[in-house]
């Protein structure tokens, strides 16, 4: 029978904590500490090196918690290390709040420490019920870097969105209400609220004013003076600001509005730079119609090896597309809070997903609708989640069988 070592180890920007325990959780030696950098990491698989010829060990199981960037390099420098081919080696990247709450069985005596960190993911490892990471894990990184970035840059876009909406509120009182423009944020729109106050833009003649929006807008509008009116109309009825205060504001706005087109421009650069790293990775997500290789690289990045998943319900979990559910004696709550316990970015990529899928794949747009109606509040929001978690049973199949999509029967 093999003999197994678990080595729990405590990753901060500095230094690395580790910690040895054997199959009945005996603690093999002192812990340990060693430099965060290549000479610490040599150093430390010597020293595991060393403790698995003492123990008779044949086999390394190694875990540490996935701090950002803080692992990433001594993570790969333990799937490659010369020093342990020895040895079967599996390497564990624990969640945090997966260790945080195992943690928690010891009692609240326990100590904080970075050794006893290290000791509690150790014991998280000999427990058990966990994936190792994988090689294929990692032909995923790249493509996770650019479309983590990208969500950054989308939440960058809609807090300054917000903060021009609320600028708007007080240079054009009443344009958020009464805006004739689809898009508050559309070219022709920004143009208009770049160029004018709401005293010059009700001053201006309709036609004068309507040729200005035709201009902007790339001559997309067929009602160009419907939009001038209503315009007009909307800033005859805003309320007026001082002068001092009136030039605070468009200043502001105006550089708001800088943002909202750099962040813009980022976004389209980024997106085109992720749908080629896309390209060289072997998938089938973008047959689905409907499914851009946007959010396909997004579920792709974050899923990274499909193996690490038994079924599409610990996919689900995985992504924080499950239900909490309350039941205590006869009483079983038929309201549930979603528990967006898992990735963000998987959740965020799955729902992005979802929301094209409604519109242009029919059995989804089906499957939504029918959602849709089932409520009387929360209708739109519901009805989307649901999709995304329709949506993980496809991704599933087609990652873990390699299948291209021909269109499934709607559950």
């Amino acid at each position: 029978m093999a003999q197994v070592i678990f080595a729990g180890i405590d990753v901060s920007a500095s230094k690395l904590d580790l910690v040895c325990i054997d199959e009945q959780g005996i603690q093999l030696s002192s812990s340990k500490t060693f430099p965060n950098n290549l000479e610490g990491a040599n150093a430390l698989v010597q020293t595991l090196d060393s403790i698995a010829h003492k123990f008779n060990a044949n086999k390394l199981n190694i875990g540490l918690e996935a701090t950002s960037f803080y692992g990433f390099h001594f993570r790969n420098f333990l799937m490659d290390a010369p020093q342990l081919n020895p040895y079967t080696v599996e390497v564990y990247e624990l969640n945090p709040s997966l260790t945080a709450g195992f943690k928690k069985a010891f009692g609240s005596k326990l100590p904080k420490t970075d050794a006893i960190d290290a000791y509690i993911i150790a014991e998280r490892l000999r427990f058990g019920h966990i994936m190792p990471y994988s090689h294929e894990a990692s032909i995923t990184e790249p493509l996770r870097q650019l479309t983590r970035l990208r969500l950054h840059l989308v939440e960058l876009l809609v807090e300054e969105k917000n903060r021009a909406l609320n600028l708007l509120s007080l240079r054009f009182s009443n344009y958020k209400q009464d805006n004739p423009f689809s898009n508050s944020f559309g070219k022709a729109s920004m143009e208009v609220l770049r160029e004018f106050t709401p005293d010059e833009i009700a001053l201006m003649s309709v036609e004068e004013l309507a040729e200005f929006i035709q201009s902007n807008g790339k001559n997309r509008f067929a009602n160009a003076e419907e939009v001038a009116s209503a315009l007009k109309q909307a800033a005859r009825r805003a309320y007026r600001l001082s002068p001092k205060m009136q030039q605070a504001c468009e200043i502001a706005l105006s550089l708001t509005l800088k943002n909202i087109e750099h962040l813009n421009r980022q976004l389209k650069e980024l997106d085109k730079v992720i749908s080629m790293e896309l390209k060289a990775i072997p998938q089938t997500l973008t047959t689905v119609k409907g499914l851009g290789y946007v959010s396909a690289a997004g579920i792709i990045a974050e899923i990274g090896d499909i193996k690490r998943f038994k079924n599409e319900a610990a996919l689900a979990q995985y992504a924080g597309l499950t239900w909490t559910r309350y039941q205590s004696g006869d009483f079983d709550a038929e309201e549930r809070r979603l528990t967006k316990s898992g990735n963000r970015y998987l959740r965020f990529y799955l729902v992005q997903a979802a929301n094209s899928l409604r519109v242009h794949n029919e059995e989804y747009k089906a499957y939504y609708q029918t959602k849709y109606r089932e409520v009387s509040k929360h209708q739109h929001k519901r009805a989307l989640v649901l999709t995304a978690r329709k949506l993980v049973r496809l991704v599933f199949a087609l990652l873990s069988k390699g299948q291209i999509y021909k269109g499934m029967v709607m559950r």
